[in-house]
């Protein structure tokens, strides 16, 4: 079923429980769907007694409103997927039902969300935490799913449930690549099929570059990256981020982190995409 009403989609939620149908499970998504966020929806599906995914391209968490404008939108076929997935309820509201007001919260996760994409898009988070709160409050699911991809965040979210006292589980799942390495994103549909063909070296030398761990010092490895991408047009390195996969903050040695992640951000023309790597710095 596809509900655009909250007052609907929790009626729904609740006849459901009435009838024993007691864990749900929930994807939030904006909508242009691929094989990573079906990917969500089978775990989802596998771990709950119910499945409900949002498709919803919040505004309030775009910092650039052409950005916002180009976001791609594809309803139909969106809804075509989720039913071959086995979702059981689809929530698709307008803006107008998710914020009959402006949503003025602000919230302040400290240095979790000032970091990378927080410095880079100021209020994204903020907008964030406003529309992932929101469908909290409406769904109440057990669990919620999303993808490493993006990896800040996921941090940042459970940072806000931790905040909030929220009592839902975040379960954190691996990034889905193309064949050719390339993360998935509804981003890549806006690639022209030159920019198609080069945007999957960006994984290829996040790749490439774990091989260096423990070999070469942190500051050696961003060089590589960032210098390796910029090389190659149309790419253009927006940061390049050796983090610690916990706090999120920048290491300056292999030793500073057990599970050090470098976290990318790299122009292929004017799109914008968003990878990561986890480093092993034992590795020789």
């Amino acid at each position: 079923m596809i509900y655009s009403e909250i007052s609907k989609l929790k009626s729904f939620i609740e006849h459901c429980r009435a009838n024993e149908k007691l864990t749900v499970g929930f994807v939030p998504t904006m909508g242009a769907l691929h094989d990573g966020h079906i990917s969500l929806v089978k775990q989802c599906r596998a771990e709950n007694d119910v499945t409900v995914v949002s498709v919803f391209v919040n505004p309030t968490q775009f910092n650039d409103p052409s950005d916002l404008a180009k976001y791609p939108r594809t309803p139909v076929e969106d809804n075509q997927l989720l039913a071959l997935a086995g979702c059981d309820a689809v929530f698709a509201p307008s803006v107008e039902e998710m914020y009959p007001e402006p949503d003025m919260r602000v919230f302040n996760f400290g240095a979790v969300a000032e970091v990378m994409e927080g410095a880079y898009r100021p209020g994204h988070f903020n907008g964030v935490a406003q529309v992932v709160s929101k469908l909290f409050d409406i769904v109440m699911p057990d669990k919620a799913y999303f993808g490493e991809k993006d990896f800040q965040q996921i941090a940042v979210i459970r940072e806000m449930v931790r905040q909030l006292g929220l009592q839902v589980n975040i379960v954190s799942c691996p990034i889905v690549r193309e064949a050719d390495g390339l993360a998935m994103s509804s981003r890549n549909a806006r690639l022209t099929p030159e920019q198609r063909k080069i945007a999957p070296l960006i994984a290829d030398t996040l790749i490439k570059s774990s091989t260096f761990a423990g070999r070469k010092n942190v500051g050696e490895v961003q060089d590589f990256v960032i210098n390796t991408l910029n090389a190659i047009p149309p790419l253009r390195v927006e940061y390049f981020e050796i983090v610690d996969g916990n706090t999120l903050q920048p290491v300056t040695t292999w030793e500073d982190s057990p599970c050090p992640v470098g976290c990318i951000t790299v122009y292929c023309g004017d799109v914008r995409l968003i990878d990561n790597i986890r480093y092993n710095y034992n590795q020789t």
